[in-house]
């Protein structure tokens, strides 16, 4: 098997150990013996448990961008940008079950270097959402604009542990909720920053 393809597997294994057990009560011979190869090869090809885990939670920071990024190319305003963009993350927590829960044991993951890693998710989607804004509004001061992105991605990542308690509330449900609450307040404050408006969301 080539290697790519083999980290792979050895990750997809790990991911659905990890969310299953824990990262603490997870082995190396127990993630070895289910991919089929050896405890060595493991260590070779990530060096550690705890560059297993990383490795995981590199993967779906990389897949997550990649959902998040594709739903809002060509976005006409911001309200579609940030409606397309919860959709797209809480699609993603359904699509990506095992990734979702290893994301938040963040918590019980005694590794810093982890923790670290599922910060940078945040961080990836804070930039990702507060630089789309500053495009359609560039009078808008940039540490607004983070603090309006820290804002939505707190909320999403609270809903999405409320939504897992709550199957029927699927990602078009999560997303209205989501938008009832934070867009009328964003809106509001685009409205009354200085110089032109777009009409699409005047």
């Amino acid at each position: 098997m080539p290697k790519a393809q083999r980290m792979a597997q050895m990750l997809t294994v790990a991911e659905e150990i990890f969310a299953e057990q824990g990262y603490l009560a997870t082995s190396m011979d127990e993630i070895a013996d289910r991919v089929g190869v050896s405890k060595p090869m493991l260590y070779e090809y990530f060096g550690s448990k705890e560059g297993l885990l990383i490795g995981c939670i590199h993967r779906a920071r990389a897949e997550l961008r990649e959902k998040t990024a594709a739903a809002i190319a060509g976005a006409a305003d911001p309200e579609e940008f940030l409606r397309l963009g919860l959709r797209a993350f809480f699609e993603f927590i359904v699509d990506h079950q095992r990734s979702w829960a290893l994301l938040r044991q963040e918590a019980a993951i005694a590794v810093p270097s982890a923790q670290e890693e599922v910060e940078g998710i945040r961080q990836q989607q804070t930039d990702m959402i507060g630089s789309v804004l500053v495009s359609f509004a560039p009078q808008i001061d940039p540490l607004e604009a983070e603090a309006f992105a820290e804002i939505v991605v707190g909320a999403c990542e609270r809903l999405a542990v409320w939504c897992e308690r709550r199957p029927s509330v699927g990602p078009a449900l999560a997303t209205d909720y989501v938008m009832a609450v934070v867009w009328p307040g964003v809106a509001d404050r685009l409205r009354k920053l200085p110089g032109p408006v777009q009409p699409a969301w005047r």
